[in-house]
């Protein structure tokens, strides 16, 4: 079986990549005949800001004609592995609050695991691996992410860090997607 195809969609907050993944995640699902729609959640409302946006996406999704199955997967991306089957389509959103997550998950002991020799790479090993296995399965996905190397590099190690994984992440998904899409102030630019 062929691998199925990766939309990568970035762009700046509230710039309408939520919106325009969801119909491109429909229109991959049609062209494989997908009978489950899934949107792969990664935010955890941790504040009142970040409870409207969950609760504004799921409204958004309850008032497309299309039904969604939501999985809520903040930390431990490979775990959605038993969560997914053939025939689903995923949409992920999104990368940059999913590695926020892993960024401040701690160790037993109360390290942050940013902070862990040698967790950095094992999560985005085991995240390209479960990618790589999805669509190996014949699932189409759209993946969203938010474009943070417009600004200068941060001197903040912790802050540093953050922007190199992103950007190598950015990286690793526009070599192995489909498109690369951006989204600028609801235009988009096609990269790819």
């Amino acid at each position: 079986m062929d691998q199925a195809k990766l939309s990568f969609i970035t762009g700046g907050v509230r710039s309408g990549k939520s919106s325009y993944a969801e119909q491109r995640l429909v229109e991959l699902a049609k062209e494989v005949r997908a009978n489950r729609l899934v949107y792969l959640a990664t935010g955890v409302a941790f504040d009142e800001e970040m409870t409207n946006r969950i609760e504004r996406h799921k409204h958004d999704r309850i008032m497309q004609e299309h039904q969604w199955v939501t999985i809520e997967q903040p930390t431990n991306f490979k775990k959605i592995l038993v969560q997914v089957k053939q025939g689903d389509a995923i949409l992920w959103d999104c990368v940059t609050t999913w590695l926020s997550n892993e960024f401040y998950e701690q160790s037993e002991s109360g390290v942050f695991a940013w902070k862990q020799e040698g967790r950095l790479k094992q999560w985005m090993d085991e995240m390209k691996s479960t990618i790589l296995q999805i669509r190996a399965m014949g699932i189409p996905l759209a993946i969203v992410s938010n474009e943070m190397l417009d600004e200068p590099l941060s001197t903040n190690p912790e802050v540093h860090l953050y922007q190199q994984t992103i950007g190598r992440l950015h990286q690793w998904f526009v070599k192995n997607a489909s498109e690369a899409i951006e989204i600028d102030y609801g235009f988009i630019h096609k990269w790819k």
